[in-house]
């Protein structure tokens, strides 16, 4: 199960510690059900996995499955589209939980930036204490769901 928030940014926080860095690259090959694959650069390498969201908001489910880059690259042939692109970057929040900001599609006119925290439970979720630098919730609003992107970006009109 995957419990998270999610946030509109305007820049990533400066008074945060930096876990890590990363960028990836995600496409959709449908968006009812949700299923993705995605790429991930970093220091460390790269890595390919292909991902199935249920439906939700708050909670949903999530199957991760360990995919290689030349199935990937198949994957990407079958889409069609070019995939998102984002510059991920984690930060320590003070009490422990981590904070994923992403800014997508950068330097395009839909570019946008936006936060994640996941938890363990929907009541840790409900309890958080959302930091001031934190934007507009977008957690029930589904198009503000990177599914949703993709179709408003990749699918519609193009």
């Amino acid at each position: 199960m995957e419990i998270e928030r999610k946030f509109l940014i305007d820049r990533f926080p400066d008074a945060l510690p930096l876990i890590s860095e990363c960028e990836m690259h995600q496409l959709y090959i449908s968006v009812m059900p949700t299923v993705r694959a995605r790429s991930k650069k970093t220091s460390a390498g790269e890595t390919y996995r292909l991902t199935v969201k249920g439906s939700g908001e708050l909670v949903r489910e999530e199957i991760e499955i360990d995919i290689s880059k030349e199935q990937f690259d198949g994957l990407c042939r079958v889409a069609e589209k070019e995939p998102i692109k984002k510059l991920l970057r984690c930060y320590a929040l003070p009490d422990g939980l981590v904070l994923e900001c992403s800014l997508v599609d950068e330097g395009t006119k839909t570019e946008f930036m936006y936060a994640e925290v996941e938890f363990e439970s929907v009541e840790a979720a409900e309890k958080f204490d959302v930091p001031d630098f934190l934007g507009q919730e977008v957690t029930y609003d589904n198009s503000w769901k990177m599914n949703n992107y993709w179709k408003r970006t990749r699918l519609e009109n193009k």
